[in-house]
C-alpha cells in the first residue's frame, strides 16, 4: 500500500532541472501546503506579538519590526514579546520534525517523543536539578537536555538487536516512559513546596519569561538539524518501505537510522530544555501535515511549519481566550492533543491497523 502511494506521489510530482544538471522532483500540493502553513504561522506570530497588556495592531507590529515604531513599542516588541514568539516558532518546528523522524523510523503514527519516553527523560533531568540541587533556569535547561539525550541513548541501545526495528523501539520506549514517570512522581514527593511548584510549572510546558538567551541556542541547533533532516528525506522514505527494500535501493540502513534518531533526540531535547515538555505537538503535527499534503514520506518541511503554526496558535489561545487568566501553553496543547489522539486511534482502528 505504501509503495502504491509512493508511486502515485511520484507521478503527481513535477521534475525541475537546474542549470547545473541537477533534477529535483517537486510536489505542487506539498509546496502550496508549506507556503500556506508558513503564512498562517507568521500571521499568528504577528498577532501574538501585538497581544497583551500593551496591545498593538498588526500594522504597528510590522512597522516596529521594520524600525518605525516608538521607543515604547521598540521595547515591548524587541525585548519582551518577540523572543517569546520566536522561541514558540522554533520549539514547535523542532518538536514536529523530531516527531516526524520518529514516526518514520518506527513506521508507526504513535512513535513520537511523547510516547517513547524522551519528554519524560528530559523531565527527570530537569527535576533532578530543581529538587536535588536547587538549580536555576539555565541549570534546569541543561538537566533537561542531558536527561533527554541519556534517555534517547538508552532507548536506542535497549532496542538494538542486529539493528533497530520500529516495533522494538516503540515497546522499549513505552517501557522506559513508564519507569521515568515513576521517577518523576518520586522527585516531586521529595521536593519542598517551592521546588514542587517550580517542578509542576516546568512540566506543564510554558513560554513565559522566554528571552533571547533561550532563543539563540535553540536557533543554533535547529539551523543545523532541520536542514540535515531535510537532506535525509529520500533515505527516510526508503526506510518506510522496510529495511530489505531500503538495502536493495542502496541505503545504509543502520547508519541512516542512527543519524536520524540522534537528530530527533537532539531536537526534542533542545526544545524541551527551552520550553518544558510541551505535549502532543510532536505526535499530531506530522500526521496533520501528511494529511494536508497527501504525500507519503516524512514530510519534514511541512511538519516543521505545521508544528510552528500549532504552537503559536496554542499560545495565542492560552494567552487570549480566557480573559485575565493566562494558561501555560502546555495546557492547551494537552487538551487539543488528547482529542487528536482519540481521533487518531479511532481512525487507525477503522482502517484495521491497530
Amino acid at each position: 500500500m505504501k509503495a502504491v502511494k509512493a508511486v502515485e506521489a511520484v507521478r503527481a510530482a513535477k521534475a525541475i532541472r537546474t542549470p547545473g544538471g541537477l533534477s529535483v522532483r517537486v510536489d505542487p500540493r506539498a509546496v502550496l501546503a508549506v507556503l500556506l502553513l508558513l503564512a498562517v504561522a507568521l500571521g499568528v506570530a504577528v498577532v501574538l506579538v501585538g497581544s497583551g497588556d500593551f496591545p498593538m495592531a498588526p500594522g504597528e507590529v510590522v512597522a516596529t519590526l521594520l524600525g518605525d515604531g516608538t521607543a515604547a513599542q521598540e521595547f515591548i516588541v524587541h525585548d519582551v514579546r518577540l523572543p517569546r514568539v520566536l522561541v514558540a516558532l522554533l520549539v514547535g518546528a523542532a518538536l514536529a520534525v523530531g516527531g516526524a523522524l520518529f514516526q518514520s523510523i518506527a513506521r508507526n503514527p504513535l512513535g513520537s517523543p511523547d510516547v517513547l519516553g524522551f519528554a519524560q527523560g528530559s523531565s527527570v533531568g530537569a527535576l533532578t536539578v530543581i529538587v536535588l540541587f536547587g538549580g536555576g533556569s539555565f541549570a534546569t535547561a541543561g538537566g533537561a537536555m542531558a536527561g533527554g539525550l541519556a534517555t534517547g541513548a538508552a532507548v536506542y541501545l535497549l532496542a538494538w538487536k542486529r539493528g533497530v526495528h520500529g516495533y522494538r523501539l516503540v515497546l522499549v520506549g513505552i517501557g522506559i516512559a513508564a519507569m521515568l514517570a515513576g521517577a518523576i512522581h518520586y522527585l516531586v514527593t521529595k521536593a519542598d513546596l517551592v521546588d514542587a511548584t517550580r517542578a509542576v510549572l516546568w512540566m506543564t510546558g510554558s513560554l513565559d519569561g522566554r528571552d533571547w538567551s533561550h532563543f539563540w541556542p535553540l536557533l543554533a541547533v535547529t539551523a543545523v538539524l532541520i536542514p540535515l533532516s531535510l537532506a535525509y528525506g529520500r533515505p527516510l522514505r526508503m526506510l518506510e518501505m522496510g529495511d530489505d527494500a531500503a538495502y536493495a535501493l542502496g541505503i545504509r540502513v543502520e547508519r541512516t537510522r542512527a543519524v536520524l534518531t540522534g537528530s530527533a533526540v537532539l531536537l526534542t531535547a533542545v526544545a524541551t530544555a527551552a520550553a518544558g515538555p510541551i505535549v502532543f505537538v510532536a505526535l499530531s503535527a506530522p500526521q496533520l501535515a501528511r494529511r494536508l499534503t497527501r504525500s507519503p514520506g516524512p514530510n519534514v518541511a511541512a511538519s516543521a511549519v505545521m508544528g510552528a503554526a500549532l504552537l503559536v496558535v496554542a499560545d495565542w489561545v492560552a494567552t487570549s481566550a480566557f480573559g485575565d487568566r493566562r494558561l501555560p501553553v502546555g495546557v492547551v496543547t494537552g487538551v487539543l492533543g488528547g482529542v487528536y489522539l482519540l481521533w487518531l486511534l479511532v481512525t487507525e482502528r477503522k482502517a484495521g491497523r491497530i
